[in-house]
């Protein structure tokens, strides 16, 4: 069975490091084109072709899915079935290509957290578990019939980064189980059920991880950690923003709402049910530093509302 893998971050590594290592002939690699990054705009390759180029794969980089001569290129390939793991959204005349289809790894488990931020949002909701689904590709995103679908516990002190490192490796698992399911014609995928009450995972912007100080602490402290690390939490403080890389909720009560106060050592926000404690924390123009740096050096700062 001939595969073409389609990916670009660390998150679909691991898949194809799996697909590799389990013996699938890989007949493409398929990967967003390299870019200038850094002060120095220094040529940056994805990581999935890092690990092409480290075992040899046959490497396509397109800007345009559908230009012909990538259409052509990929047909040339004469693949039996796509694996597509956090890359972008492919045309028909992509996804439909190989006779046995294209396979979509999603980092949730649908239908719920359809969109381009699971991970994110699952942890932002407050939800108790997550997990991974493969289902073949069709027109409506994220709509096509489950494979398979593996699930896994959501600690308290989970964070987007521990989520995903969990997600990306049983998504490993998911994908393997159903590669061997395709490659004994033995599919038998079960649509998804709406009950209308899924919820969304749309794409994050900067806007949208603004701090609303308003909320209880116990919604904040979840809205920080499904921000951490990427794309991070921020509020405002004297015109400045502050990024707030890891807080917890506390039982405290006596603070205003998005009042900042420093003792012993300790930042302490007031919400609008009980307090944040932060222990981590960018103020702008910054590093990244721990709350008993930033209460020693900006003193300033206490009782300062934040906005």
């Amino acid at each position: 069975m001939k595969i073409v893998f389609m990916g670009t971050p660390g998150f679909a590594v691991e898949s194809l490091k799996a697909i590799h290592e389990a013996g699938f002939e890989i007949v493409g690699v398929i990967t967003a084109p390299d870019r200038a990054s850094g002060r120095g705009l220094n040529i940056k390759q994805s990581e999935v072709k890092q690990y092409a180029l480290e075992h040899s794969m046959n490497i396509l980089q397109p800007t345009n899915l559908k230009d012909p001569k990538f259409i052509s290129n990929l047909a040339d390939l004469k693949a039996d079935l796509q694996v597509v793991v956090a890359f972008r959204m492919l045309p028909e005349v992509v996804w439909n290509m190989p006779p046995k289809g294209s396979i979509n790894l999603h980092a949730s488990l649908l239908p719920n957290y359809r969109g381009a931020a699971p991970i994110n949002w699952a942890i932002i909701n407050g939800e108790k578990e997550s997990g991974v689904s493969t289902f073949f590709l069709k027109h409506e995103i994220d709509t096509g019939d489950i494979i398979v679908q593996k699930s896994c516990k959501i600690n308290s002190d989970e964070t987007a980064g521990s989520l995903h490192d969990k997600l990306m490796l049983i998504g490993a698992e998911a994908l393997i189980e159903t590669l061997n399911h395709v490659k004994n014609n033995n599919i038998d995928g079960i649509p998804q059920q709406l009950s209308g009450k899924e919820k969304k995972a749309p794409k994050i912007f900067k806007d949208d991880c603004r701090i609303n100080w308003n909320m209880p602490a116990i919604h904040i402290d979840q809205f920080i950690r499904g921000l951490n690390p990427y794309p991070t939490a921020w509020t405002k403080i004297n015109n400045k923003t502050l990024r707030i890389k890891i807080g917890k909720a506390t039982k405290r009560s006596d603070l205003q709402i998005g009042e900042l106060r420093l003792e012993s050592g300790k930042i302490y926000i007031g919400c609008k049910e009980q307090c944040i404690q932060v222990s981590q924390l960018q103020i702008e123009g910054k590093k990244v530093m721990s709350g008993i740096e930033f209460a020693n050096g900006y003193l300033n700062y206490n009782g300062h509302l934040l906005k």
